[in-house]
């Protein structure tokens, strides 16, 4: 009767061990680690290079268009540059398109929407802006530019612009046919954020016209407008709102909507953010409304 009531205890008690040792693991692992993030330091604001395409749509957007950056943000001159920023520092924030945001940072909603093709092609989601070309009306007039025009809005480039995140403005359309007939070299620059998905066009052109070769070169929106304008290049990339004064012999095609991102750090429990506290960021006027520190957005 004793060694039956010893062994029923001991059967008790590791039981009662093994429960305490899951409930510990348990634990553990339901820790957001959101938990650890400190929000009393201050933001970390990054940002792109002036005279960047990104950083000029983004600063217009949210109402700031022309103005300076606050002391001390972190500036970077490329996408990889933010996206590594923005990865390797808990309390940054950040801006960049979304075709190029991966996930090893976080996106935030804006005014509770989130940042997705479908928001941006419905209008919900308010920080897009155009990826467009310029070019000159008598450009067309020549059969090879013409072509390549017409395979911008075809259904092979569709099919690139949606892999690549983007959102088109037509609806679906015809495939490219190709004229056998065609040779020589379209010239392409401007918009280094639009070069990235205009180099796959320009490959797939080249594929389909195996005589012409296409040369995309970048060098900002406002190179883009003035080698449009002097005839430098045939057609010229910008990732704004076409402007007639900057290219007033010109005119445009929106090859795609691109959207900005807000981006924050992976361990960031921020999950939406208001175009008010967006300009309160980035405003070097803000005044008494400036947003410097995390725990003015996170309670």
């Amino acid at each position: 009767m004793k060694k039956t009531f010893t062994l029923i205890l001991s059967v008790i008690i590791c039981a009662l061990i093994l429960s305490s040792c899951g409930n510990s693991d348990s634990n553990s692992t339901s820790t957001s680690t959101n938990s650890n993030f400190d929000t009393s330091r201050g933001i970390s604001v990054t940002v792109r290079e002036d005279g960047s395409g990104t950083k000029s749509a983004f600063m217009e957007l949210i109402g700031l268009k022309g103005k300076a950056d606050p002391a001390g943000v972190i500036m970077q001159n490329s996408t990889a540059g933010i996206l590594t920023e923005v990865k390797g520092n808990p309390v940054a924030i950040a801006y960049e398109s979304l075709g190029y945001v991966t996930e090893e940072v976080k996106m935030l909603k804006v005014e509770g929407v989130e940042a997705t093709v479908a928001n941006i092609k419905d209008g919900t989601y308010r920080i897009c802006r155009p990826l467009s070309v310029v070019y000159q009306d008598t450009v067309l007039d020549t059969p090879l530019f013409n072509a390549f025009f017409i395979f911008l809005q075809s259904k092979d480039a569709f099919e690139i612009i949606g892999d690549n995140g983007y959102v088109t403005i037509l609806d679906a359309s015809a495939p490219y046919m190709i004229d056998g007939s065609l040779s020589g070299t379209i010239n392409i620059t401007g918009s280094t954020s639009l070069k990235p998905l205009m180099d796959e066009l320009a490959q797939k052109f080249e594929n389909l016209q195996p005589n012409v070769t296409v040369n995309v070169g970048g060098g900002g929106s406002g190179q883009g407008y003035g080698d449009a304008e002097d005839g430098v290049s045939e057609f010229g990339m910008i990732s704004e709102e076409f402007k007639s004064e900057n290219a007033p012999g010109c005119v445009f095609y929106t090859v795609c909507k691109d959207g900005i991102a807000i981006i924050v750090h992976k361990d960031n429990p921020l999950d939406s953010i208001t175009m008010e506290q967006l300009k309160n960021i980035y405003d070097a006027e803000a005044g008494a409304n400036t947003i410097t520190m995390w725990d003015q957005l996170i309670t």
